[in-house]
């Protein structure tokens, strides 16, 4: 390993569509040469759509629970209100039920939108236990806000219906295909060729969208067995690793879900990987 420059030699794909600048210069900075594909794009809910009357459906009735899944979806709902004038009334509205956030990006957007701490913060930062925390406080005739992130979270939102409560689900943005699609599909012919050390990703959506480009392009099978395999797979953290642990493969995972622990986990742990017998 070279001191300063571990990662000389190592190819790294760096899959984000945010923060991807600061990620891909922390990697060269450790010597990797980089390859940048976004994964997925994220697109913001017309003001004038379903978010306005989502918003509108919120400020109906006092409400009980408010759910803070992302960080930037929540900011997102806050400014868009805030853009439509009723910012400071929505605000007002949510202080007074419990809010729950699913991890510290969506403690801090609760923070810094005026609403004060969370009343509990999932410790994993996965929904399930965000659902698990809801069914045990009782949801029967609770009216619980949960803000979507850009999947609509079906199932969670059932199993609250279920439960009793009138959920009323708060879709700030949702996810397409990168708007450099065949940038994409470079950095995944390349991960097959295997051209690639290491690929990472800091959201499910994009890994999600990673192997669903593949199986909708016929190379689905193809990048499975390299991300098996001749491909170190690295993740921001649980919640980004979902799709590929439900796809069998196997993620390394900071300990704490930064970019910053990510791009320090992936320089500590790929050069040994890459040494290992059978890598």
């Amino acid at each position: 390993m070279h001191e300063g420059t571990p990662l000389r030699g190592c190819t790294v794909g760096v899959t984000a569509e945010r923060k991807a600048d600061e990620i891909s210069a922390l990697f060269e900075r450790r010597g990797a040469r980089v390859l940048r594909a976004a994964a997925m794009h994220t697109v913001p809910l017309p003001e004038d759509g379903e978010l306005v009357a989502a918003t509108e459906a919120v400020l109906a009735a006092p409400v009980d629970h408010v759910v803070a899944i992302t960080g930037v979806g929540f900011r997102g709902w806050l400014e868009a209100a805030d853009q439509l004038g009723l910012g400071a009334r929505l605000r007002e509205h949510l202080r007074s039920a419990e809010l729950v956030a699913r991890g510290a990006k969506a403690r801090g957007a609760l923070r810094g939108g005026g609403l004060g701490d969370a009343a509990w913060t999932s410790p994993t930062e996965e929904s399930r236990e965000v659902l698990d925390h809801l069914l045990s406080r009782g949801v029967d005739g609770k009216r619980v806000v949960v803000q979507v992130h850009g999947e609509p979270m079906a199932e969670f939102r059932e199993r609250l219906r279920r439960a009793g409560a009138e959920v009323l689900p708060v879709r700030v943005y949702r996810w397409t295909d990168p708007v450099d699609l065949p940038a994409l599909d470079r950095l995944l012919d390349a991960v097959i060729a295997g051209e690639v050390d290491a690929l990472t990703f800091t959201s499910a959506p994009a890994a999600a969208n990673a192997l669903g480009r593949a199986d909708r392009t016929g190379r689905g099978e193809e990048l499975r067995k390299s991300l098996r395999g001749s491909v170190f797979v690295a993740c921001v953290g649980p919640v980004t690793a979902a799709p590929l642990v439900a796809a069998d493969i196997p993620c390394a995972l900071p300990d704490r879900s930064r970019t910053a622990a990510l791009v320090r986990l992936v320089s500590e742990q790929l050069p040994r990987w890459r040494a290992a017998p059978g890598s």
